[in-house]
């Protein structure tokens, strides 16, 4: 039996889905919780606490934007826009090497 192209389409959407939420969900994760711990007004190892605490709700709200997204195209979007302005953000305090 060979797989109608739907099927084949389906499978793609869903892996790729699965890469934005596994890869992207990742990095817009570091990126935040660096962001996020450079700017608190705490001391450092507070900071980085806090902003690793936080990095799991990130995370799970990146899980759940790329598959409540309505096409795979704006799951990525969703994730590599504010990827972005995470590392345009940590550019500008000159944190990112």
């Amino acid at each position: 039996m060979i797989p109608s192209s739907t099927s084949w389409r389906y499978r793609l959407a869903v892996a790729s889905r699965a890469l934005a939420a596994i890869g992207g969900g990742y990095l817009l994760t570091a990126l935040a919780t660096t962001l996020l711990a450079t700017c608190l007004p705490q001391s450092r190892a507070e900071a980085t606490i806090t902003a690793t605490l936080l990095a799991f709700a990130v995370f799970c709200g990146v899980v759940i934007w790329v598959f409540a997204a309505r096409s795979a195209w704006r799951a990525w979007v969703g994730v590599l826009a504010p990827s972005a302005l995470c590392g345009f953000g940590l550019w500008l305090q000159g944190s990112l090497a």
